[in-house]
């Protein structure tokens, strides 16, 4: 019987084959690293649905008006919701790369400095990734990290 492309694809097999569950420091550590981006990213959430001052000017200073501060908050929580719930963990770590891919065009649309201000969001983009690429073997699969081969 032929094997299906998808079946015969390089990574296709790897990918499934790999589902033993990560060591223990390996679990542990990602959820410690996963919930650094999750903590704060829950707080500028709750944040959001309060409105305080600060949040209100900040907000407006990026050229958004005050009515989507409350819906931007509802995601963002339903996001991290998700990132931290194992099942829904890789749906919810893309819908945070989204919203934090508009919060670094927000910024440069504004023309805040590189450093400190654009790059913030990348940085806590790169928390989720590594926390849920710690938690669980078969992300790796997607962007597995290899060495160059000797002689390079």
């Amino acid at each position: 019987m032929p094997q299906s492309m998808i079946e015969r694809a390089a990574g296709a097999d790897a990918f499934q084959a790999d589902n033993r569950p990560v060591s223990s420091a390996a679990f542990w550590g990602g959820w410690v690293i996963s919930g650094l981006p999750a903590a704060f990213l829950l707080m500028d959430g709750v944040m959001k649905l309060f409105k305080p001052k600060p949040v209100v000017e900040g907000t407006v200073q990026l050229g958004f008006s005050e009515n989507v501060i409350v819906p931007l908050g509802i995601t963002l929580i339903c996001s991290v919701v998700l990132y931290l719930i194992p099942r829904t963990a890789v749906f919810g770590a893309i819908l945070l790369t989204g919203y934090l891919g508009g919060a670094v065009a927000s910024q440069v649309r504004v023309g805040h400095p590189l450093f400190g201000y654009i790059l913030a969001p990348v940085y806590v983009a790169i928390f989720v990734w590594m926390g849920l690429c710690l938690r669980d073997r078969r992300m790796r699969a997607l962007a597995p990290l290899r060495s160059l081969p000797k002689g390079r």
